[in-house]
């Protein structure tokens, strides 16, 4: 990981840049972006420059560079606005010879970005370097730190001069990296740490590096990473390096066998901390990782051919699979995971898929809260009938080693089961509707195991119920409940297609009314 900076960056996902700068009149501006297209300070500029591009080779990523000049004139704000809603970056001028501009950046320009709703990354330039009076000169980490803590969307700052052509590539360097390598989803500026969403991202990948799952990374398994990540072997001496630095920083970071979890976070942090997120984020697109820290939409079948009275499965080979990651994550062996262990086992996905509707509580709990195999399994079977694409997304999340598409099946047509008198579904779906205060939620509990409450409590929304229920022979079936509130009936008996994924119909009602 020593030549993570340097080494060839993958595709960052973006054509193009779009840059807008924006800043009080005779900021300096025009200059700016007049200098950086041509190396060349300008002895007379129009007051609004047309669109400039940097070519794709200006810069290492290789990504061209479209900049946009504005105007400050009130008569032209509307314009203004256009342009900082289609922005990627927006660079924010100020004058150093006028202390005056620098105020407005905190009265006027970054709340006026707020009122607009521009959320993407600033950067503060600070420029006419050469012209500030020398009795003046200030720290500029002591001026814009309390702008930055306040505003929390300013990337960096830099101070510049297009005269005397100081830091003037630089400018359009960090704006184009703030885009390419953002460090809101990495970074807590606060805290000073990885992002949840980065850690579990960084621990699954670290996962998928350590081959013979010992828990570290060895000599030979950070080498073969970084053949991957960045197209070039380390050097016996660069892998000693690496592990001196994480060693001395942090003792468990190392152990006899290589480079531990903790120690490969560590060294990312670092990095990080040092202004190479491209490092970061070089690691992360290799392995498939999109700017939200998710797996890329391409790596993620998403369409299922079938018709409206076809549903999908998971096979047997998926479900096998998912047998082994339930005892793996069984740590105490009492045959349930319980919430922590739930956590651990997502911890390296996103977040864990369960925790909202329509899956929260959708299956039977043990008495401590925790999912038996059966539950555990009925999870699985309601998220790969609603949602077959989040399934695959998370198999491949928790390490499922085969090919995505043969951990599902879709079914056969109902039209075909009846014609053979037999079905091939594992999965079944019960609609239950019925009127106000019939007893729809009651039965749904009662089918997870939980006990009757006596108040009642209005259903609004779509609520769903999976088990297991045995049939004869040891066979075992799921059946999925899919209560309907009484204003989503007429609605649904209207869609043909949404009856189309009901296997059977419950009508409940009160046999005292």
């Amino acid at each position: 990981m020593a030549k993570a900076a340097t080494g060839n960056v993958p595709s960052v996902g973006k054509a193009s840049v779009r840059i807008v700068v924006v800043g009080d009149r005779g900021t300096g501006k025009s200059s700016l972006i007049c200098t950086a297209a041509t190396d060349v300070f300008p002895a007379n500029v129009p007051p609004v420059l047309p669109p400039t591009r940097l070519p794709e080779d200006f810069y290492p990523d290789r990504v061209p560079l479209t900049i946009i000049d504005t105007s400050s004139r009130v008569e032209d704000s509307g314009k203004l606005g256009e342009e900082l809603r289609r922005a990627d970056a927006v660079v924010l001028t100020y004058a150093c010879d006028q202390p005056a501009t620098l105020d407005r950046l905190s009265v006027f320009w970054l709340p006026e970005l707020r009122r607009l709703e521009v959320k993407v990354p600033v950067i503060v330039v600070g420029c006419k370097l050469d012209l500030r009076d020398e009795q003046q000169q200030i720290s500029l980490d002591h001026v814009m730190t309390p702008i930055m803590q306040q505003f929390r969307e300013i990337e960096t700052c830099i101070e510049c001069s297009a005269y005397k052509q100081i830091q003037i590539p630089e400018v359009f360097y960090y704006a184009q990296k703030a885009v390419l390598h953002p460090t809101g989803p990495l970074f807590d500026q606060e805290t000073q740490t990885l992002k949840p969403r980065c850690v579990r991202a960084l621990k699954r990948i670290f996962i998928l590096c350590d081959q013979d799952r010992d828990g570290s990374l060895s000599d030979a398994e950070l080498n073969d990473f970084e053949v991957k990540c960045f197209n070039a072997p380390l050097q016996p001496s660069e892998i000693v390096g690496v592990k001196r630095v994480v060693q001395e920083k942090l003792s468990e970071g190392v152990n006899e066998n290589g480079l531990t979890l903790t120690g490969f976070l560590f060294l990312h942090a670092l990095f990080i901390e040092k202004g190479r997120l491209e490092t970061t984020w070089t690691v992360l697109r290799k392995f498939g990782y999109d700017n939200d820290i998710k797996l890329a939409e391409n790596l993620i079948p998403s369409s299922f051919k079938k018709s409206p009275d076809q549903s999908v499965e998971l096979t047997n080979e998926a479900i096998d699979y998912l047998r082994g990651i339930f005892e793996l994550f069984d740590g105490d062996g009492d045959g349930a995971l319980r919430p922590i262990e739930i956590e651990d086992l997502f911890s390296t996905a996103p977040e864990c898929p369960w925790n909202e509707a329509p899956y929260k509580d959708a299956a039977e709990k043990t008495a401590l809260e925790g999912l038996s195999l059966n539950g555990f399994l009925s999870q699985w079977a309601l998220m790969t009938l609603l949602d077959p694409a989040r399934t695959l997304e998370n198999l491949i999340y928790i390490g499922y080693p085969g090919d995505p598409l043969s951990a599902i099946r879709v079914t056969k047509t109902r039209r075909y089961n009846r014609k053979k008198q037999q079905s091939d579904r594992n999965v079944f779906q019960c609609l239950v509707f019925g009127p106000k205060k019939a007893g729809k939620s009651a039965l749904l509990n009662s089918f997870l195991g939980r006990p009757f409450i006596d108040t009642y409590s209005s259903t609004t929304e779509e609520r769903y119920a999976v088990n297991v229920v045995d049939q004869h022979g040891g066979v075992k079936k799921t059946l999925v409940l899919r209560e309907i509130p009484e204003d989503g009936v007429k609605k649904m008996l209207v869609n043909k297609e949404s009856l189309a994924a009901c296997d059977i119909a419950v009508f409940v009602h009160d046999r005292l009314l």
